[in-house]
């Protein structure tokens, strides 16, 4: 497996498959459209942000969207994980794992000190978050009503 940054046909297939990775990401409350998802990435990208992929051969496995994020009381600038997707036909083998510690050494590389990164409750990669060092630093509640 080789984790590196995606050439042009590679970043499409990414952008193709985006919605689904919002999908699973969001526990299904989130359905994007391809228009949304690009309104949500290609500002990310213009600011720095870049994708690093998972590849076998000419599979795309999965890929990791890592850039940087201004903390909004404190206005220190830190590194940021905004999306990280294995397919399903490739879970299970470590590859977020791999693209998680590729990532993080990629933005202490940036020179970041620190990393932060958003999930919904109940999204099992949290135990995959825990084991790698992070912990809850703002929790977001909400209600029906």
């Amino acid at each position: 497996m080789e984790i590196r940054k995606p050439n042009d046909s590679e970043y499409k297939n990414i952008l193709s498959l985006s919605p689904q990775a919002l999908l699973e990401g969001t526990l299904c409350e989130a359905k994007p459209s391809d228009e949304k998802v690009k309104q949500l990435i290609e500002p990310l990208l213009q600011k720095g942000s870049y994708y690093l992929i998972a590849t076998e051969g000419d599979n795309l496995m999965g890929w990791i969207l890592i850039g940087t994020s201004k903390d909004q009381f404190t206005e220190k600038i830190h590194g940021f994980i905004y999306e990280l997707f294995v397919l399903e036909e490739f879970r299970g083998n470590g590859i977020s794992k791999q693209l998680m510690e590729a990532g993080i050494e990629h933005l202490k590389q940036d020179g970041y000190s620190e990393v932060r990164l958003s999930v919904y409750a109940g999204n099992q990669a949290i135990k995959l978050y825990e084991k790698l060092g992070f912990k809850n630093r703002t929790i977001t509640m909400s209600m029906n009503i």
